[in-house]
């Protein structure tokens, strides 16, 4: 818990991110969807890297990690992996698909879509697809705000929850309406700076707190609970490779990456952003494990969505020993809640940008103005939000992060064919790249909620139902264009 000093540094903090977000209003060049969310020219490495890492490195990955940490063990390592082999997707389209946004100024990820099968059928299930992870994603984060209050604040922990919701998502949706795109990535750069020194520090604080990792290895043999530091089964291993996979592919195609992708300043720039993004993992996805192995030893007792809390409570461990300590909790606090709104704004800046510029401008009023859609983006942010804050409030005690998690990329995945095999493959066809996607989401869906024997924990045999769907998607996208291709 905080007392008034702190609680005022933060409240500081929190406000300069509206300050920021004035400043990014005050910066725009014109009242154009270009500006608004790609910020005209697009950014230099240093804001390149951080936007990409305050994005990527949120809420789900600090409490959303440690807390799954907590509840499987050392087995988590994995994380690292797959947060790595997300640069490695990366590469495999994002330096052509750059080339085609600055020849054709893409705004929106369906703008490739469009100008690759000129379909309004793949563009409209792609946009709603991606509508609806984005609004998965963003009530995670929404929900990962909720939880931070939870563990460092004095009031009920309901209360808490419910307030850190609405007070966090109210400053995000001010400060991203006001300055847009740039608005969101100059709050990154600081956020993310803040986060990596903070995380770097909070290790070097474990150790001091608790001892060495061995220690803690140690005290969880001696309560008997050895399946959480055993070596991992066959089960986890194909379980492993499954978010290698899922993961891995499907957050390259998060709509708020691919248009940071467009947002990069030149092609150079964008693959020495990635290339820094690749270390990434080894200073925040192995320290959040790290955190969760800690929290299995020393914060016994957590059950259920409670896991999600490891974080704020080993933070609340370490600030109550040293001054030092409870500074950097509360810098570190600070940081990842801006961390966790940054993250929640971009994705509600690409949802804005589909709705009003591939559903409104394309179906509904063709002739609308760049500055009218600005507005009506701003206006279904807002709209979206209250929504989602009702759910996170609802759905406080009911799903875990991961949960939450698992499913969207489950959808995610099915893009693959439709992005990165059609920027490689000329032949690529929009029939059976619609036909694969929408079949390739069926099965996905049958799988996971088809309360199938053979499915556990949303699993079959330790492997998503996404990759079961993307094999079929595949299959259906590239015989059937080969068919195609065949009789021209």
């Amino acid at each position: 818990m905080f007392d008034q000093t702190a609680s005022i540094f933060i409240g500081i903090y929190l406000s300069a991110l509206i300050i920021i977000g004035f400043f990014g209003y005050r910066a725009r060049q014109e009242n154009t969807l270009k500006d608004f969310y790609l910020a005209g020219n697009g950014f230099g490495l240093t804001v390149i890297f951080l936007t990409f890492y305050a994005t990527q490195y949120s809420g789900n990955t600090l409490f959303g990690y440690s807390g799954m940490t907590y509840r499987i063990g050392y087995a988590w390592i994995m994380c690292i992996h797959f947060m790595t082999a997300i640069v490695a997707c990366y590469l495999i389209f994002a330096p052509r698909l750059y080339k085609k946004a600055r020849q054709h100024n893409y705004i929106t990820p369906t703008d490739y879509l469009q100008h690759r099968f000129n379909s309004n059928a793949i563009n409209v299930v792609v946009t709603l697809i991606m509508i609806l992870v984005l609004s998965n994603y963003l009530l995670a984060q929404l929900m990962a705000m909720g939880r931070a209050m939870q563990g460092l604040s004095s009031a009920d922990p309901n209360i808490a929850y419910q307030q850190g919701v609405i007070l966090l998502t109210f400053i995000m949706v001010i400060y991203g309406t006001l300055g847009g795109i740039r608005a969101v990535a100059w709050t990154d750069v600081i956020q993310g700076l803040i986060l990596i020194i903070g995380l770097i520090i909070l290790l070097f604080m474990l150790f001091k707190q608790f001892g060495p990792i061995s220690l803690a290895t140690t005290v969880i043999q001696e309560t008997q609970d050895f399946s959480k530091i055993a070596a991992p089964d066959a089960n986890r291993i194909r379980e492993w490779i499954s978010y290698i996979l899922i993961v891995g592919f499907g957050s390259t195609l998060y709509p708020q990456a691919i248009q940071r992708i467009y947002a990069a300043r030149s092609e150079k720039i964008l693959r020495q952003g990635l290339a820094l993004m690749a270390f990434a993992p080894l200073f925040t996805s192995l320290i959040a494990v790290i955190v969760g192995i800690y929290a299995i030893a020393y914060v016994p007792g957590l059950e259920g969505t409670a896991s999600d809390q490891a974080l704020t409570r080993i933070l609340s461990i370490i600030q109550q020993n040293s001054i030092l300590g409870y500074w950097l909790t509360v810098i570190l606090y600070a940081a990842v809640l801006a961390a966790m709104m940054s993250t929640a704004d971009s994705a509600l800046l690409s949802i804005s940008s589909m709705l009003s510029k591939d559903i409104y401008s394309r179906f509904i009023n063709t002739n609308a103005s760049e500055a009218k859609l600005t507005l009506l983006g701003k206006l279904f942010s807002w709209c979206l939000i209250i929504v989602l804050v009702w759910l996170a409030i609802y759905l406080s005690d009911k799903a875990s992060l991961l949960k939450l998690l698992d499913r969207k990329f489950d959808l995610l995945i099915q893009l693959v064919p439709a992005f990165m095999l059609s920027i490689h493959w000329r032949g690529s066809q929009a029939l059976p790249t619609l036909v694969g996607l929408i079949v390739g989401i069926f099965i996905s869906l049958c799988l996971a909620y088809g309360g199938f024997n053979f499915v556990h924990e949303g699993k079959i045999y330790g492997f998503h139902p996404g990759l079961i769907g993307l094999m079929i998607n595949f299959l259906i996208t590239i015989l059937g264009s080969i068919f195609i291709n065949s009789y021209k």
